[in-house]
């Protein structure tokens, strides 16, 4: 192994994952929307939304050995893995999408079994009924995933929204790591060209998400709950001082649900390392602590960091700091240590 965490280990906490074969749960269901995948050439597929193209793949998507033989090459020892964030079918019938976070998650735990050494996961729930969400949650506890990842919406509730509570407070129970993944991005029909729902709306949804835990009171109200965030927070870091002065100077519309302010919750959660800029990285060690920020590159998809890891181990950052990076945070957002 790898000089990275405090056991040695460097951890990546944000890589995605799907089953080589995807059931056709339009035709379970009676209705579309739902991914499958056209497996068109050798080692590739085309994942199709119905018969709308969303996203090519590669095999390194679905066969954990090339996952294994790739993310040796850059001494990275463990992935942990988490669905494609399209997956999670909040718009669906909650039953239906039970149905489908079930074989995603007994397909995530049956690669974890097979490669206890190499693999961590996280689950998907259908939080359109925190009800199911939390009989999912406690069944993927019951078969040896960490925690789960879910968006940062669900439908038109925002994190803080009152029928989430329960799921949240469920997951502090069972001492369940929870991953904040951008998906179903605001304003995307404003932004058809130049790949701008993942440049500009992914950034802003993970700030949504953080403001919301914070501003609702849920990381308040649930001090142990041990949230990620994808994608370095995402425009949260670098607005935080605006987010820090519109609750200093109008309480009256920021403090109705929770009267501490942002900066009380630096450092209460994690955040991945996905920032693609060293001074970037440096900024959000700063804010955050080297213990609140984890090794994540958003592999297998380009957009993620291509060299995983090398941003860190290029940052100048002191060697305590980057085993922090790239092992000791991951460990303790996941609850290994």
């Amino acid at each position: 192994m790898c000089d990275g965490g405090r056991d040695g280990l460097t951890i990546d906490i944000h890589t995605h994952i799907l089953p080589e074969h995807i059931p056709n749960f339009r035709a379970r269901f009676g209705y579309g929307g739902f991914v499958h995948l056209d497996h068109h050439a050798p080692c590739r597929a085309r994942m199709m939304v119905d018969d709308r193209f969303f996203r090519e793949i590669e095999s390194n998507c679905w066969d954990p050995q090339v996952r294994i033989e790739e993310f040796g090459r850059h001494s990275v020892d463990v992935q942990v893995l988490s669905t494609v964030p399209v997956m999670f079918s909040y718009w669906a019938e909650p039953a239906h999408a039970l149905e489908l976070s079930q074989f995603l998650n007994d397909h995530i735990a049956g690669v974890c079994a097979d490669f206890p050494d190499r693999f961590y996961g996280l689950g998907t729930v259908p939080l359109q009924s925190p009800e199911l969400a939390i009989r999912e949650l406690e069944r993927c506890k019951q078969i040896g995933l960490k925690g789960v990842q879910i968006g940062t919406h669900v439908n038109d509730w925002n994190l803080d929204a009152p029928p989430l509570f329960p799921f949240f407070a469920a997951c502090v129970a069972l001492d369940m790591a929870v991953f904040l993944h951008p998906w179903d991005m605001m304003g995307k029909e404003k932004m058809a060209k130049y790949w701008l729902p993942w440049l500009v709306g992914m950034p802003a949804e993970s700030s949504l998400a953080i403001c919301s835990l914070i501003f609702g009171g849920v990381l308040e109200r649930l001090p142990k709950l041990r949230v990620a965030v994808a994608h370095g927070g995402g425009s949260f870091p670098s607005t935080f001082g605006r987010i820090q002065h519109g609750f200093e100077v109008r309480p009256d519309l920021c403090a109705v649900d929770n009267p501490y302010p942002p900066s009380q919750y630096l450092g209460r959660f994690w955040i991945d390392s996905l920032v693609h800029d060293p001074a970037v990285l440096h900024q959000v060690v700063r804010m955050f602590g080297a213990h609140r920020v984890a090794l994540g590159t958003d592999y297998p998809f380009p957009l993620g960091e291509l060299e995983p890891g090398k941003l860190i181990r290029e940052s100048g950052l002191d060697a305590e700091t980057q085993r922090l990076l790239l092992g000791g945070a991951a460990l303790e957002w996941l609850g290994l240590v």
